[in-house]
């Protein structure tokens, strides 16, 4: 059967409606910084994760393995690693980017000076910035909280198949009427993570996603993001 077509070998919807329903989960979705405490029905966990299964992966070897943590195993997992990100300890299995230039330093520094502006942190306030930093392990309030994991053997490319996954995994929420942020700041906590959950060594943690139902009313979820355009990003070769 082909791709997006119905048992009948025709698409359910017109290639207008696909993509419009595409760009408006795309233009729909932000990093949620603040969430509701309500439990999200295993059910919809369940949809989520099984639509970010068809993911495509190298050789299809679908590389990802997921931890689901709710309840009381997250408030416990969450006083652990926040105490750990609070001592000041902590290690990423895959390298974090050596140093932001040019342009991806004007993205970032854009990106954060929104964050901050919104929340009515002045420039320049490192204490602040650190305060805020640590809601990360905190997971934002959500109720839950994946952790996204490979195998050491499969490397970069096993984490990039992960990032699909990942993306993936974000839409569906969305789709369902989810917030969700992506957390690489999760994975400079691997150790305790392998430790806490018993994972074998040779596992590596590639980010954290929290998710939950999305505190429209929270100021920190009022503003969005800007991208670059095509000419920024694309080169075409003909």
């Amino acid at each position: 059967m082909a791709d997006g077509a119905s048992a009948g070998g025709k698409p359910k919807h017109s290639i207008d409606q696909r993509i419009s329903v595409l760009e408006e989960l795309l233009n729909e979705r932000y990093s949620c910084r603040a969430f509701k405490p309500d439990p999200v029905p295993r059910p919809i966990i369940e949809r989520i994760l099984t639509t970010a299964q068809r993911t495509a992966s190298w050789c299809n070897s679908q590389p990802w393995q997921v931890l689901i943590i709710s309840g009381a195993a997250k408030e416990e997992f969450r006083k652990k690693i926040y105490a750990e990100a609070m001592s000041g300890e902590g290690e990423h299995d895959f390298p974090p980017p050596r140093e932001y230039l040019g342009v991806y330093l004007e993205r970032r520094r854009e990106s954060g000076f929104q964050l901050y502006n919104t929340l009515g942190i002045a420039r320049g306030d490192k204490m602040a910035y650190a305060k805020q930093a640590l809601e990360n392990y905190n997971f934002f309030g959500a109720p839950h909280v994946a952790i996204i994991h490979t195998d050491e053997p499969l490397g970069v490319y096993g984490a990039v198949d992960c990032g699909a996954y990942v993306g993936n995994f974000m839409l569906a929420a969305q789709a369902l009427g989810l917030g969700t942020i992506p957390q690489a700041a999760l994975a400079r906590q691997s150790k305790l993570i392998r430790a806490h959950f018993k994972l074998p060594d040779d596992r590596r943690v590639v980010c954290g996603i929290s998710f939950g139902y999305a505190d429209n009313d929270h100021l920190v979820n009022s503003y969005r993001t800007s991208r670059a355009g095509l000419a920024e990003a694309v080169t075409f070769v003909d």
